[in-house]
This record gives C-alpha cells, sequence and structure tokens, in this order.
C-alpha cells in the first residue's frame, strides 16, 4: 500500500520505482540482443555461407529467436516498466502487490531466457509468433495473470475516482492477451519439449492469425497507444488534444481490430466470406488509427520548441507518425487485389518493421530517455548523444524499409508477371531471389546503424545513472487530488456519459470482454464450419494422414524453421497456379497439426513439390543447395546426414495425433516404429542405387519423405486403408 504524506496542496507518495528500474533496464539488454540477432539474420541472407555448419546458428532457428526477443523481450519489459510507472502516478498509490511484481519480473525474464535457449535448440510449435513449447506457454500464462492481478488491484485501491484513457487501454491489453494466448496455445504434449497444435489446417490458420494478428493489436499496438497517452502529453505538459477522440479511439479499437485477423489469409482456402469480412474490418481500422495519431500529434502541436529542442519530444513525435503510416498500410495491404502483391514478399518486412522500430522503438526510446532521469534522480547525461541517437535512428530505419520496400515490389511484380503467351516471364523462383540480394545487404546496413544509435542510447543511460545520488529515495511529490476529482489531462466534459464507465473500471473491462468476444466468434466461426466442408469434398488420396516417417520428417521441418522461408498455400492468384499448379484447398492439410501455410517466401512454395523431384535431389539440395540450384541462398543442413532419427518417439506422436482426430488405427500406432523403419530403409537403399552414401537411420531421410509427400499422398495409410 501507498504511503502519503499531505501537507498543504502537495502530496508525498511512496511509489514502487525499483520495479520500474528493473523492467527498464531489462528493455535495454534484451532490447540490444534482439538487434543484434536481427542483425545475424539479416546478412545472414544477404550472405548464406554466416549460418555456418552449426544448427543453432541458421536462419531458420534464429529468425524465431529475433521475432520473439523483439516483441516479448524487448517491447514487453518496455511496456511492463511504463506501465507501472504511469499506473501508479496516474493513480495515487503504489503498486497492488510487491511480491506479484517481483513474481512478474523474474517470472517474465526467465520465460525470455527459456526462449533463448530452446528456439536455437529447435524446440518450436512452428506457429509464427507463438514458437515456444507448451511448458513455456504454462508460464507464460502464470506471469501474464500475475501481472493482471497485480494491475487491476492497483486499480481497485486507487486514490482517485476515474481512471485516465491510458489505463483504458492497460486493461484491454491484459484481457485481450490472455485471452490470445490462452486459445492459440491449445495443444498435446508429445514430451517435454514436443507438443501437437490441437487445432489443425484452415481451423489452426484462422486462430493462429486471430492470434497473430491481434498479438501485434493488443500486444504492440494498444498498450503503446497507452504509454502514448501519457508520455506524449507529459513530455509537452500540454493536455491531450481532444478527450472525446481519446473516448471514439479506445472503443473502436477494441471492437474492430479483433475481426480483422483472416485479412493474413486472403486468395487462400479459407472461405471467401471469411477473407471479405477481415477485409472490410481491416478497412474500417483507418478512421480510429488516425483518430489516435492525429491525437498524439496535436497534442504536440502547441509545443514546437520542445520539438526542436527536446529529443524525448522528438522521439514521441515521429512514434506517432509511423504509427499512422503503419495503420494506413495493414488496411491497404488487406485489400484483396494490393495483397496479392504484397503478400509473401518483402514488403511485409518493411510494413512490420515500420511498425516495430518506428512506432513501439521510437516511442520506447522516449519513454525511457523521459523515465531514466527522474527514476535514478538526476539530469540526463547528453541531450546532444540523445539527439544523435535520434538522427542515427531514423537514418538506419529508412534504410531498412526503403531495402524492404524496394525488393517487396520487385518480389511481387516478378512473382505475378507473364508474357504475351500468358506464361511467367520469371519461371525460376531463384531469378527473383538473386535480384533482390543486394537489397538485404542495404537492409543489414540500416540495421547496423539502427543498432548504432541504440549503443549511443545505452552510453548515455549509463552515464546518466552514474550521476545519481548516493541515496535514493522513492518519495515523489505530486499535487494532491482528492479521491473524488480525476488525474486527467485536460477538463472533460463531466455531463459526457463515458465518465460513467471511468469510475467503474471493472465494468469497463467487462465491456471490453463482450467486445472482443463478438469478433473472435464471428472470425473464427469457418473452423466450426471447415470439417463439413471437408467431407463434403472429400478426396480420399489428400486426405490421408502422413505415414510415421513422414510425420518425424514434418517435425524436423518445423525444428529447422523452414516455415520462415516457405509457404505451403497455392493462392488463387494467376502467377500462384501458373508457378506451383492448382490452388491448395482445405482438404490438403486436413491433419497438419499445426497448418503450414506459411507467411513469406524466401524460397519457393512446397505444397506441390513432391511430385517434382527425385529423392537424390532432394538429398544433394539439403546438403548443398547450391550444387543444385545456383543462385540459391539457402543454407546446408549437414547434421542430417549424420544425426539418427528418433524412431522410439514415433508411437507417443502417433497416439497424440490419434486423440487429435488423426485416424490412425491401433495397428498403426502400435507399428509405428517398424513401419518408419522399413520406409527409411527403401529411401535409402534407392539413394544407394543412384550413387549416394547414407545410413538407413539419419534424419534426412525422413525429411525427403516429408516433402515427396507434399502434393503427392500415398495410395493408402492407416485408419483410410
Amino acid at each position: 500500500m501507498s504511503s502519503v504524506q499531505t501537507t498543504g496542496n502537495v502530496e508525498k507518495f511512496n511509489y514502487d520505482d525499483g520495479i520500474v528500474k528493473k523492467f527498464t533496464l531489462a528493455t535495454i539488454i534484451f532490447g540490444l540482443v534482439a538487434l543484434l540477432v536481427g542483425i545475424i539474420i539479416a546478412f545472414q541472407l544477404a550472405y548464406y555461407p554466416l549460418n555456418t555448419q552449426l544448427p543453432w546458428f541458421t536462419f531458420g532457428r534464429l529468425r524465431p529467436l529475433h521475432t520473439n526477443a523483439a516483441i516479448f523481450a524487448f517491447a514487453g519489459n518496455a511496456i511492463f516498466a511504463g506501465m507501472y510507472y504511469s499506473l501508479q502516478r496516474l493513480l495515487k498509490t503504489r503498486l497492488f502487490s510487491d511480491k506479484l511484481s517481483n513474481f512478474h519480473f523474474w517470472g517474465w525474464q526467465l520465460i525470455i531466457v527459456a526462449a533463448a535457449v530452446t528456439l536455437p535448440l529447435g524446440f518450436t510449435q512452428g506457429k509464427e509468433y507463438a514458437e515456444l513449447e507448451w511448458p513455456i506457454d504454462i508460464m507464460i500464462a502464470l506471469v501474464w495473470v500475475a501481472f493482471g492481478v497485480n494491475m487491476l488491484g492497483t486499480i481497485i485501491i486507487r486514490r482517485v475516482k476515474h481512471i485516465y484513457v491510458a489505463i483504458w487501454f492497460y486493461i484491454a491489453t491484459f484481457i485481450t492477451v490472455a485471452v490470445l494466448h490462452i486459445v492459440n496455445s491449445a495443444a498435446i504434449p508429445v514430451s517435454m519439449f514436443k507438443s501437437y497444435s490441437a487445432y489443425a489446417g484452415v481451423s489452426d490458420a484462422l486462430v493462429q492469425w486471430w492470434y497473430g494478428h491481434n498479438a501485434v493489436a493488443f500486444f504492440l499496438t494498444t498498450p503503446f497507444l497507452g504509454l502514448m497517452y501519457f508520455f506524449i502529453p507529459k513530455s509537452v505538459n500540454r493536455p491531450v488534444y481532444s478527450y472525446r477522440l481519446s473516448v471514439v479511439h479506445f472503443w473502436t479499437i477494441v471492437f474492430l481490430y479483433i475481426w480483422a485477423g483472416p485479412h493474413h489469409l486472403l486468395n487462400t482456402a479459407v472461405p471467401d466470406w471469411a477473407q471479405t469480412t477481415g477485409m472490410v474490418f481491416s478497412i474500417m481500422l483507418w478512421i480510429p488509427s488516425w483518430g489516435g495519431m492525429i491525437n498524439g500529434l496535436m497534442t504536440i502541436r502547441g509545443a514546437w520548441d520542445k520539438l526542436r529542442t527536446e529529443p524525448i519530444v522528438k522521439f514521441l513525435a515521429l512514434s506517432a507518425t509511423f504509427y499512422g503510416m503503419s495503420t494506413f498500410e495493414g488496411p491497404l495491404l488487406s485489400i484483396k487485389s494490393v495483397n496479392e502483391l504484397g503478400h509473401y514478399t518483402d514488403w511485409i518486412i518493411a510494413h512490420v518493421h515500420a511498425g516495430a522500430l518506428g512506432w513501439n522503438g521510437f516511442l520506447i526510446f522516449g519513454m525511457i530517455y523521459y523515465m531514466v532521469p527522474k527514476l535514478w534522480k538526476t539530469e540526463l547525461y547528453s541531450k546532444r548523444l540523445a539527439n544523435i541517437h535520434f538522427w542515427t535512428a531514423t537514418i538506419g530505419i529508412l534504410l531498412y524499409i526503403i531495402a524492404m520496400y524496394t525488393s517487396g515490389f520487385t518480389q511481387g511484380l516478378m512473382w505475378r508477371e507473364v508474357d504475351a503467351a500468358g506464361k511467367l516471364a520469371y519461371p525460376d523462383f531463384v531469378q527473383t531471389v538473386v535480384r533482390v540480394v543486394p537489397l538485404y545487404w542495404i537492409r543489414g546496413l540500416g540495421g547496423v546503424v539502427y543498432l548504432a544509435g541504440f549503443i549511443i542510447m545505452l552510453f548515455n543511460v549509463v552515464k546518466t545513472i552514474k550521476l545519481a545520488p548516493a541515496v535514493q529515495t522513492n518519495e515523489t511529490e505530486d499535487e494532491y487530488v482528492p479521491y473524488v476529482k480525476t488525474p486527467v489531462f485536460g477538463n472533460p466534459d463531466q455531463s459526457f456519459s463515458h465518465r460513467v464507465l471511468e469510475g467503474a473500471p471493472m465494468i469497463l473491462a467487462g465491456l471490453v470482454v463482450v467486445a472482443i468476444a463478438i469478433g473472435s466468434l464471428i472470425s473464427l466461426s469457418p473452423m466450426w464450419m471447415s470439417s463439413s466442408v471437408v467431407e463434403a469434398n472429400y478426396h480420399d488420396a489428400i486426405t490421408k494422414p502422413y505415414t510415421p516417417l513422414q510425420l518425424a520428417g514434418r517435425d524436423l521441418y518445423l525444428r529447422e524453421g523452414c516455415y520462415t522461408c516457405h509457404s505451403q498455400m497455392i493462392r488463387k492468384t494467376v502467377g500462384d497456379v501458373l508457378r506451383f499448379g492448382a490452388p491448395s484447398t482445405i482438404e490438403e492439410s486436413k491433419y497438419d497439426h499445426p497448418f503450414q501455410w506459411g507467411s513469406k517466401r524466401i524460397g519457393p512454395d512446397l505444397a506441390r513439390v513432391g511430385t517434382k523431384y527425385p529423392d537424390l535431389w532432394h538429398f544433394r539440395h539439403v546438403r548443398n543447395p547450391q550444387e543444385v540450384v545456383n543462385g540459391s541462398i539457402m543454407p546446408s543442413y549437414s547434421w542430417m546426414y549424420k544425426d539418427k532419427i528418433d524412431f522410439a518417439i514415433l508411437r507417443k506422436k502417433l497416439s497424440v495425433m490419434k486423440i487429435l482426430g488423426v485416424p490412425y488405427g491401433d495397428d498403426d500406432v502400435a507399428n509405428s516404429e517398424s513401419w518408419a523403419r522399413e520406409d527409411a530403409k527403401k529411401i535409402a537403399a534407392g539413394l544407394v542405387a543412384e550413387g549416394a552414401q547414407i545410413q538407413d537411420d539419419r534424419e534426412i531421410l525422413a525429411l525427403i519423405a516429408y516433402l515427396q509427400r507434399l502434393g503427392n499422398p500415398p495410395a493408402s495409410i492407416g485408419g483410410a486403408k
């Protein structure tokens, strides 16, 4: 509880700034890690030998580490630092529980370390932004609940009646992220670090992108909007431009965002009405998103002198600008014709990093420069260095996104260009790869420049902390505000009806639950219809489950992060059909736990690869891609020719798949190990007959079995015999 002394019109609050300091320092440390890993994988694409022969140091394994570090370690710690700092000052009370605060901090860091260890080792669910295996998912849920209890408890013991707009966004963040994580993480364990998603095929695709899109919405947008509404007014010492606009902004974001997930699945096998629904709601998001940007920038408008002289204000102003750009581009990309050009290309990478490095990154930098001197009771060591950081980071991000926009437009146009005869102008996928490699070097350079700015900030922060007085106190003086008043910035109309909700935050939280539930149920409804659609379009040869060896190979495909470079979804577009074959259908991925439709094509789509090449081609290609495909940037996976297949676990894997509804018979499960060994021997014998040297129990055989299955299912298998 807070220790409060009142003297005249001033109160002294004993806030828990120790926990804010911890999260702030963790933000800086893990921000450095996330940027370093990002630069490594950027240059691995520009120069493939950087992948080396270390299994844990390949692009496919490091890319999920980078995304998790950037989202959950860097941005996550920043969110908690800013929330805990602003909550106490807006509610005029100490955080609800010191024990919960510390459990939250150390639990979150343990999760980050667990991710940093398991992902490079290949322990992954193979679901983008949700790769972490089931024990870590449980840890995330427990720590997130602890954070929510601490936040809601602080709101309950508040010493002001009405809660400020920033806290509305914090409440929506806690509720929605909890729902997203729990639903999307549903899985059945096979072992300590292996599980299978509870959903398959189109159902898994819908759940994953309902989660993936709204993880961006409610982990990288709503909490940062709350932080924007706190730190921009504080940095310029002005009220929020429009209180009513903030009300409209909040509720439209909460209600509309949750519907937009299907726009990640445009032109795919998902029902057209679901795609159109996602597109329509995405376009509608233009209005509230730009309302929020306008509210932030117009708040700064009356303090142009500070925009010229204060680096904090520069960071926050450019952050809001990047928010506006990203939230214009997102709805634009949700239009089917535009999505046809941009999806699977580096345009999406540019879009994502404009949001992550621009919107989130610049807001975090401004927040750190604002909080650190106040937390350590000193002055910022150097405004000049902060200004250098601003311009360095700006140049870095511009180099990055301009290179990726150029690469994305190049890819999209080359993939779909046809000649006068109606044939592909660039039939070999590698022709596009070779064309964009120079842009990957520029992207890497942009990342290095951005990192240089980050290191300048790190130096500035360290020097600032060293200036701090030896004796620190958490006491903070602030204007005395009785319970019946409100700590908002500005004078909202007291008759405005929304004020009722601001005085009853639990009711507001309940309405948030209702708002996200409506959109979620509609967005996910096709998953309940998909089984009947599959049965109505049942093709016996397509919907048979994987053999045990193919399933083992699929798990190796996931382990190596192949899904980060290859899609398995041929869209209903001219370019895709001409290049890869007939469009993919719902039933083709009926037994895929998780689905592998992909979100990026660094390499070609693999939905029909099983019908194209003999075993020996795959054998040579995985070992030395450049020997088979001139210009390829794919790394070698030489360890798969040495490491042995884990045959013993296959019985457990098939048992779990059977629980999930895959039609394996009891005999299939019981004989899975011997069945897989027999299939591996056949593939090995065929390779040896063609001059290859391989033993009959190596991982490469399982991977080949899986790749040959794609688009070319067996004559009979399992319960479908």
